[in-house]
């Protein structure tokens, strides 16, 4: 009996971010399209659920501990990414400068 030709199996394609299972955390996720130079493979609605998630708890974890909670490492993001991130944070909450302002200048945890 003759063998017959085994067909290598080709590599899966690789799925978009919102349809990986549960096992890659977003931060890992996002750091694999920021390599690839392809940040729209995070779908826009993943992001906004994960950035509201993110923020809400980062709220009350400053405010718990009286704003001694460091939102990220040191080094990990830069002046321009912070500015453009707080920017949208700003305009989505519907404030302005003198709001902003405000806060900036209240006693940590007060």
């Amino acid at each position: 009996m003759a063998r017959s030709a085994r067909a290598k199996p080709k590599k899966p394609a690789r799925p978009a971010a919102g349809e990986r299972g549960g096992n890659a955390s977003f931060a890992a996720l996002a750091a694999d399209a920021l390599k690839r130079g392809e940040p729209d493979s995070i779908p826009d609605e993943l992001l906004r659920k994960t950035l509201a998630a993110a923020v809400k708890v980062y709220a009350a974890k400053a405010e718990r501990r009286g704003g001694a909670l460091a939102p990220f490492p040191e080094g990990t993001v830069t002046a321009t990414e912070s500015v453009v991130a707080a920017c949208a944070l700003i305009r989505a909450a519907d404030l302005n400068m003198f709001d902003v302002a405000m806060w900036f200048h209240r006693a940590p945890g007060g």
